[in-house]
């Protein structure tokens, strides 16, 4: 139909041949893939996953995001939140249907208070949506995840990731369409290789229906962290596995026999992928969210270690941040993910990566250089010693290190953060790690830093830090949110707060007014 055709017609007509037109596109896509005709267009609104997996014939029975659609056509709600100072609650949806959250909504809602998610919307026709996971056989009942801890750019949209800590977890017990006694399905995530541990069990996909462990294959799950649960894994991890209940398994044999599987390491953006058939096969696939590909690191038969996994007994629960029995001592991050009907291709996978790579996960905000919110800076000391020296973090801990045009990427991106509102006042600044999503510099101790947002109170203060004219007369001071006559400052290439004059080496008043001022710089790694 001409494009003036279409535009006379009346708004229904319009819709149901768009409608049409979309699914054909999708089609489109994955033929195109299949007989080697190249990758989409990454951009095209048709090549969103479940678009993409439905042209393929393994409609997704689960689509859950906080940062966008995940469906050309949808328009819904993404998460909804609550506020701490009223219990108030309020659904966070698109800026525009096929597009990406409406975080300024979430911003405006929880302005002056703190906000917890409390539930996570089912994209697909199944409505399997996620609410605060309750009390397991290996687990008390979980809290809902503080909403502004995992701010990140995507699609070059400022929005919210899903950040777990200990004791938080989602989950549907009452699903519509998701696989169970052994049929096939197919899962990805996209989580964030710097914000795991070695603790049970960082989950997404088909669990139980009642919080317990009922047997092995009784789940059917990606699992993402560095617990190793069959000797040998190798390399440090993290790595994706598949939570199949009583065993995290990197082959039908448990542990790994890829030795080339050292897993993915810090990259900030990963895509995890399961499928099986339920029967006698499964595979595991990983790739980095922000760039290329997929790389298989197992394809074959299911578990071999004991009975019950071949067949397997999926219940069709769905859990995210924890094991089927909420066990909940993992840490994780979540940007995005779907459940399939059916075992999707390797075709129609690869366009789903290809597309989430389109997506420009952890991006450049946009703005540099300045104390404003969502600008990337790096600051560097004013101090006469020190002027090529820049806050960093390194081992975890925040250190004054020497950065220039030659130091490495790592490095550069080490010494790189993300202004965003204070987290425990809009009225001064907290900063992000830009390669770590989620860490923040805080001080512990009186030493500063970077670790992962947990939602407390105390991190909240320990990561707020209040810029004021630099006290030897240039540049920036900080001073710290809940110690407000301490301010940030390098001692020995050591970061701290610290007074001028006290009983710390680190508050020796000898150079404090220079150690106390820094120059708010562009960033070395934009």
């Amino acid at each position: 139909m001409p494009v003036r055709a279409l535009r006379s017609c009346p708004p229904r007509v319009r819709r149901a041949v768009l409608s049409v037109l979309s699914g054909l596109a999708a089609f489109a896509t994955v033929v195109a893939l299949v007989v080697g005709a190249g990758a989409p267009e990454a951009s095209a609104a048709s090549s969103l996953p479940c678009d993409v997996y439905a042209a393929a014939g393994t409609p997704c029975v689960a689509a859950h995001s906080m940062v966008r659609a995940l469906y050309s056509s949808y328009s819904g709600s993404l998460y909804q939140v609550q506020r701490a100072s009223d219990g108030a609650t309020a659904d966070i949806g698109l800026l525009t249907a096929g597009g990406y959250a409406d975080a300024a909504a979430q911003n405006s809602f929880c302005a002056g208070t703190t906000c917890i998610i409390t539930k996570i919307y089912d994209q697909s026709s199944k409505h399997n949506d996620l609410t605060v996971e309750g009390a397991g056989g290996a687990g008390a009942a979980d809290v809902g995840a503080p909403a502004d801890a995992l701010p990140v750019t995507v699609g070059g949209h400022q929005v919210y990731g899903l950040e777990i800590s200990a004791g938080m977890g989602y989950r549907d017990n009452a699903t519509s369409g998701v696989a169970t006694n052994g049929a096939a399905e197919g899962m990805y995530m996209v989580t964030s290789g710097t914000h795991v541990n070695g603790s049970c069990c960082f989950d997404y996909g088909n669990a139980e229906t009642n919080n317990k462990d009922t047997g092995n294959g009784h789940m059917d799950a990606i699992n993402f962290g560095t617990e190793c649960w069959f000797a040998p894994c190798y390399g440090s991890g993290p790595w994706v596995q598949a939570d199949l209940e009583n065993g995290l398994f990197e082959s039908d044999l448990g542990y790994s026999t890829n030795s080339s599987n050292t897993g993915t390491g810090a990259l900030p953006f990963v895509t995890a992928l399961l499928k099986n058939n339920g029967q006698n096969h499964f595979a595991l696939k990983w790739g980095n969210a922000q760039s290329g590909g997929l790389t298989t690191t197992y394809s074959g038969s299911e578990p071999s270690t004991s009975s019950g996994y071949a067949p397997m007994h999926q219940e069709g629960a769905i859990v995210l941040g924890t094991g089927g029995d909420n066990s909940n001592g993992s840490i994780g991050s979540f940007f995005e993910g779907v459940m399939t009907s059916g075992i999707p291709t390797d075709a129609a996978d690869d366009a789903v990566q290809s597309d989430i790579v389109s997506v420009g996960y952890g991006g450049a905000t946009g703005s540099t250089g300045s104390l404003g919110s969502a600008s990337e800076i790096s600051l560097k000391a004013t101090t006469s010693c020190c002027t090529t020296d820049y806050v960093r973090h390194q081992n975890n801990a925040g250190v004054l290190s020497a950065i220039t045009s030659s130091s490495s990427t790592l490095d550069k991106n080490d010494a790189t953060w993300i202004v965003r509102p204070g987290l425990a006042s809009s009225s001064c600044v907290s900063f992000e790690s830009r390669n770590y999503p989620g860490d923040y510099l805080r001080h512990y101790n009186y030493k500063i830093y970077r670790q992962p947002m947990d939602g407390t109170t105390t991190f909240r203060q320990d990561a707020t830090f209040c810029p004021t004219t630099g006290k030897s007369g240039t540049g920036t001071s900080f001073a710290s949110y809940n110690y407000p006559t301490k301010y940030l400052r390098h001692y020995n290439y050591n970061l701290y707060i610290a007074s001028d004059g006290g009983s710390n080496a680190w508050d020796s008043a000898t150079s404090w007014t220079d150690d106390v001022s820094w120059a708010v710089s562009s960033p070395w790694a934009p």
